[in-house]
């Protein structure tokens, strides 16, 4: 199966990397600047267990000019209208999208786009960053691919599209819950993200402060709530990973929005929190925290 990853940041550059690594037929759509980073330094990837030097295969979109069999979209929100314009030669007759965005958002624009039977759903689990260099950093050990038909039906693809997503060292897995994945992760983000950057501060930080965990168990009940509202109210498994994440101790947890604001960079707000703060809006459910963190991102990227 020929596989295009879109984009070689922390995602993309790991999970894509982590096949390529795998003999996986994986090729990199990225940027001019990216691409020559690449074959100059290979891809780097820094992980707890290890550093690995991967040759990657790019094309830049000007010289994209087929299709493939599988299209892992592995950008920010804030670029999917671009990609959208970049990954359309690569569109074939069966191709397959996996996005890996985060919300809910994404998913409308994909199946508006190309149509509901080239667009799966996507879940990946992993922190991690890019240094200076362009080298991906794994930052813990976590790291999980989801995938699978939004209907939750046996699409005849699957199996295939799992064989060339799969066969590497991180934990990748067809899903016939995929929507429900995607709220569940969706929730645990921005939970994680609004806590995070409301405080400017570390989850181990928070709760160490003066009515920091009653804060965190506050906007994991308020996320939950508007999910609740939405009808995919989080399972058992994934309320309780939430609020043992919100409410850790003596941990240096943050989230990829935190990193992003406090390197001054572009944050995935709107996408993250914004479109919760809709539903809760749209479903009448009060959520004062998450609301009051939606300000506080939306004047830093005013002002930014």
């Amino acid at each position: 199966m020929r596989t295009l990853v879109v984009g070689a940041g922390a995602t993309g550059g790991y999970f894509g990397g982590r096949l390529a690594e795998a003999g996986r037929d994986i090729t990199f759509l990225v940027r001019a600047r990216r691409a020559a980073e690449l074959a100059e330094r290979g891809l780097r990837i820094h992980a707890p267990a290890g550093e690995s030097v991967v040759p990657a295969r790019t094309v830049t979109a000007d010289k994209l000019d087929r299709p493939y069999d599988v299209i892992v979209l592995a950008v920010k929100s804030y670029h999917l209208q671009q990609a959208l314009a970049d990954i359309s030669p690569a569109i074939g007759t069966g191709t397959v999208i996996v996005p890996l965005l985060n919300g809910m958002r994404h998913i409308d624009t994909l199946v508006g786009h190309f149509g509901a039977d080239h667009v799966y759903g996507g879940v990946c689990m992993i922190a991690g960053t890019l240094t200076d260099e362009g080298d991906v950093v794994q930052l813990t050990g976590l790291h999980r691919l989801l995938y699978g038909p939004l209907d939750g039906t046996r699409d005849d693809r699957l199996a295939a599209v799992a064989e060339a997503l799969s066969g590497a060292e991180f934990e990748s897995q067809p899903s016939t819950e995929i929507v429900q994945e995607m709220w569940e992760k969706w929730v645990f983000l921005a939970g994680l993200g609004v806590v995070t950057t409301l405080m400017r501060a570390t989850v181990g930080d928070i709760t160490a402060a003066p009515g920091g965990i009653a804060f965190a168990s506050a906007v994991a009940d308020e996320a939950i709530a508007i999910a609740s509202a939405a009808g995919h109210p989080p399972r058992e498994a994934a309320i309780g990973f939430l609020r043992a994440s919100l409410t850790a101790r003596d941990v240096p947890t943050t989230s990829s929005m935190y990193r992003d604001m406090a390197a001054g960079g572009p944050v995935e707000a709107e996408a993250i929190v914004g479109d919760l703060v809709t539903h809760a809006e749209r479903h009448k459910v009060p959520a004062p925290l998450i609301s009051a963190a939606w300000t506080n991102l939306s004047i830093y990227s005013a002002h930014r």
